[in-house]
């Protein structure tokens, strides 16, 4: 959700294998967690070209897996989603690539430009190689109600109903009842929603907003990622303020329709890590239940993503 500088990030990660090597990282193989949100990237721009016009900005210049893994593994996670990062835009290959080199780990969501003609079956084309959601993100689109109403856009949440995959809507708050209306016209399709919609971005947690988001709880179909943690609210570990917020997802939603997702990179820069990150939801909202964690943690993304 934000850019990393390279310095931040070694630091963290410097910081991480300093932790771990003290024995201040619980270390936990056998849980088989699920990350439902991570981003990876190679240094290697000829093999993998960012798209026309796009830079990684202050992004830093490598996310590999196998970089990956160093935060991940030692907290339990063996499975992960993997997201397709914005500046490869429609070129999924690089997420394709790792998806294929570690099978079972990963699983994916792609992005696909509904513009073009044929969307229906490059949706399942790449459902083949192991995707199984798909990306949606206004970005500069100032016509909310037209990008969502286009032919394009019906035709990917039409294929995604019929071939059992996910709509993954990058959303803020104001284009939740736009949602609200899609789910409503297309009643079979899965949908997940990142990051809790970003309500609490601002900083605070607005009650328009989160009742805006708990609205969508009435459609069976729609999934919250409780991800994040990093930019929203305070913005601080232990991010204890986020707990109200969960709760309530878990009251309207149920933990079955709630997943867990760090949002790495992103989550492991800047004075955050990744223990932090599913240490709240494991270890430290005492409202949910040893069943509650066990679908947060794992078995809602499995249901969703590897099903």
């Amino acid at each position: 959700m934000k850019q990393i500088s390279r310095r931040s990030f070694l630091r963290t990660a410097i910081s991480a294998g300093a932790a771990t090597a003290a024995g201040c990282v619980t270390v936990n193989f056998k849980q088989d967690y699920i990350d439902a949100h991570v981003h990876v990237w190679t240094p290697d721009t000829a093999k993998y070209p960012l798209a026309s016009g796009m830079t990684k900005g202050g992004c830093v210049d490598s996310f590999t897996p196998e970089q990956l893994f160093a935060h991940c593994k030692h907290e339990g996670v063996d499975r992960i989603v993997l997201i397709q990062m914005s500046f490869y835009k429609f070129d999924n290959s690089y997420m394709l690539y790792a998806i294929a080199k570690h099978p079972g780990v990963f699983s994916g969501v792609a992005i696909v430009n509904e513009h073009e003609t044929g969307v229906s079956q490059r949706m399942k084309d790449l459902a083949k190689q192991g995707v199984r959601g798909f990306r949606i993100c206004a970005g500069k689109e100032k016509d909310l109600e037209k990008w969502l109403g286009s032919p394009g856009m019906a035709e990917m949440w039409k294929t995604a109903a019929d071939e059992g995959l996910s709509i993954c809507p990058l959303i803020n708050p104001d284009t939740l009842p736009l949602i609200d209306k899609m789910c409503v016209k297309y009643p079979r399709t899965s949908v997940v929603i990142d990051h809790f919609s970003r309500v609490g971005m601002t900083g605070s947690i607005l009650r328009t907003d989160l009742d805006q988001l708990l609205q969508l709880s009435k459609h069976p179909h729609v999934h919250v990622k409780t991800s994040a943690f990093y930019a929203l609210g305070k913005k601080q570990a232990p991010y204890l303020d986020l707990g109200p917020m969960i709760r309530e997802c878990r009251n309207h939603f149920g933990a079955q329709r709630l997943m867990w997702a760090s949002d790495c990179p992103f989550q492991v820069v800047s004075g955050h890590n990744y223990h932090d990150s599913i240490a709240l939801i494991r270890d430290r909202l005492d409202f949910l239940s040893v069943e509650d964690k066990e679908w947060m943690l794992r078995r809602t993304a499995e249901k969703v993503f590897w099903a």
